[in-house]
């Protein structure tokens, strides 16, 4: 078999020198602080046996058989899309196969030629690569800074012509490297002032905000975003993602994301997944999941002080909490002392974030004891902090 071209090799050798080359680990025999399953619910019995009685209800079948617009639209997929509506209090979703398509499907196709889009510069790769496909200008402002954010409006006000361009300005409830939330009220409220268009990606707050439905809702500002991305690998413990908004914004998807007219469906066992996992979500005992989750994070802030980690670890009160040691080759460092002690926690190496910002990404879950809890962060303060 031929080997890699000169450059291939070359780059792979320059992750290798930076201490950054990846590579793929199972550590499914490790205490869990690093997987998004933040409910617990991918490893709940009850959701595979409700999505089996789905399946023989309507009649087994192992795949969609084709895309949504040929074969690949069956009665499951329109009975999550309802069950997605009516949890998130929006007017409709549609579900793509993944966050990644869903937001390449939204961000390609929405913005038009002479529209803008201003993005927190922290937002996620498939945000900013849905916009490198699309034909619109971009730009970045400061993380969590609506003071920079409104700066770049008037400039780009300044530039364009207003009747013949929108302007969408796109955020992430919880940001997944950081952990922490915009100002979203703030954004929401300036947005409906000078009329341009807000888009939330909710993929980590999901499960965990709102009792369940998300940051948006929690703070009650459905009606003042035009597009919610929801998607279901999170605290949803499954596979595939969803567009909230106007009718008219799923019909117009369903028209023009190429990361859903070209790709074959979501098979039908996934989706029924899903169904049961929102039907748990929203009982008795996905209120409890999320009350232990919320005790635990609040568990995890309190113990920082008594560990002397509170300047290590930024600010959040999501279940993605990051410690910002600096350098790959100290992060791999702390992350296989965790490993050797039994708990699974990832370093996040630069390319990912930037030179200097390497950090220990920890998420917790409803089942992590607070003495596992305590023991990482006894762990991080002997070879983290220092």
């Amino acid at each position: 078999m031929p080997g890699l071209p000169q450059k291939l090799w070359q780059k792979l050798q320059n992750r290798k020198d930076e201490n950054a080359l990846r590579g793929l680990l199972d550590r499914r025999n490790l205490v869990d602080f690093s997987s998004n399953d933040y409910l617990g619910l991918a490893r709940d019995p009850k959701i595979g046996e409700l999505a089996g009685n789905m399946m023989l209800e309507m009649g087994y079948s192992n795949g969609a058989t084709g895309s949504r617009l040929l074969t690949g639209h069956y009665p499951l997929l329109a009975e999550l899309e309802v069950v997605l509506t009516n949890f998130h209090n929006a007017e409709a979703a549609l579900v793509f196969n993944s966050g990644y398509n869903a937001n390449i499907g939204l961000f390609s196709s929405v913005p038009q030629r002479n529209d803008i889009v201003l993005y927190d510069e922290l937002s996620h790769a498939s945000i900013r690569d849905g916009i490198a496909l699309g034909k619109t200008k971009s730009y970045k402002f400061k993380h969590n800074d609506l003071n920079d954010l409104a700066r770049l409006v008037e400039r780009c006000r300044d530039k364009v012509d207003n009747n013949d361009s929108e302007i969408y300005i796109v955020t992430e409830s919880v940001f997944s490297m950081d952990g922490d939330s915009p100002a979203l009220r703030e954004i929401a409220a300036y947005c409906a002032k000078n009329n341009v268009h807000l888009i939330v990606d909710e993929a980590h707050a999901v499960g965990v905000f709102g009792g369940g439905k998300g940051l948006v809702s929690e703070l009650g500002l459905e009606k003042k975003v035009f597009a919610r991305l929801v998607t279901f690998g999170k605290a949803l413990g499954g596979h595939g993602a969803a567009i909230l908004g106007a009718n008219e914004l799923k019909t117009f998807l369903i028209n023009f994301a190429r990361s859903l007219i070209y790709t074959t469906a979501l098979p039908p066992h996934t989706v029924a997944s899903m169904i049961a996992a929102y039907e748990l979500l929203n009982s008795p005992n996905g209120q409890e999941r999320q009350e232990r989750l919320h005790q635990n994070i609040q568990d995890f802030r309190s113990s920082l002080v008594e560990f002397g980690l509170q300047d290590l670890f930024l600010p959040s009160d999501s279940a993605i909490q990051v410690a910002v040691l600096g350098g790959n080759k100290r992060v791999r460092h702390c992350a296989e002392i965790l490993m050797q002690n039994g708990f699974d926690v990832r370093p996040i190496l630069a390319p990912t974030v930037a030179k200097g910002y390497e950090r220990l990404r920890i998420c917790l879950h409803d089942y992590n004891t607070r003495q596992e809890i305590r023991t990482v962060l006894e762990l991080i303060s002997k070879f983290g902090n220092g």
